[in-house]
C-alpha cells in the first residue's frame, strides 16, 4: 500500500461488485466478519450486522471464485475508515481501506479485478 496515496485517489479505484456471496472472514478468529459488497485494489465494502470499532484494523480472509476450478483465498489487513446504518434493518455498510497484502495475494486481486463482469 502506497503510503503516499490520498483516501480521494483510494476511491477512485475501479471497484467491482460481488456477484455472488462472499463471506469475509475474521483470520485470527475464525468468524465470519460480513459479505463483501464490493473490492478494489485499494479497499472493500462490507455488509455485516454489526458495526465495526471505528478505524478497527483486522486481519481478513476471502475467497475470490473465478480464477481457476477452485475460488482463490487471499488474505488481507483492512482498516475501518467509515460505516452506517443501510436502508435494509439490521445491516451496516462499512469501507475499508486495504493495509497490507502480500505480493501473492495482491497479484490474485489484481487478476480477478480483470475479470469480466461486476464493475461499478
Amino acid at each position: 500500500m502506497n503510503p503516499n496515496v490520498s483516501s480521494i485517489d483510494q476511491r477512485r479505484a475501479q471497484r467491482k461488485r460481488a456477484n455472488f456471496t462472499v463471506v469475509v472472514t475474521d483470520a485470527i478468529n475464525d468468524r465470519p466478519l460480513g459479505h463483501l459488497g464490493n473490492l478494489s485494489a485499494t479497499g472493500m465494502l462490507l455488509i455485516s450486522v454489526y458495526p465495526p470499532h471505528r478505524e478497527a484494523i483486522y486481519q481478513v480472509s476471502l475467497p475470490l471464485p473465478g480464477l481457476g476450478t477452485h475460488a482463490q483465498t487471499i488474505e488481507l489487513g483492512i482498516q475501518e475508515q467509515w460505516h452506517e446504518a443501510a436502508a435494509n434493518p439490521g445491516q451496516i455498510w462499512s469501507g475499508y481501506r486495504i493495509v497490507a497484502i502480500s505480493q501473492t495475494d495482491a497479484a490474485l486481486l489484481d487478476a480477478w479485478l480483470a475479470l469480466p463482469g461486476g464493475h461499478g
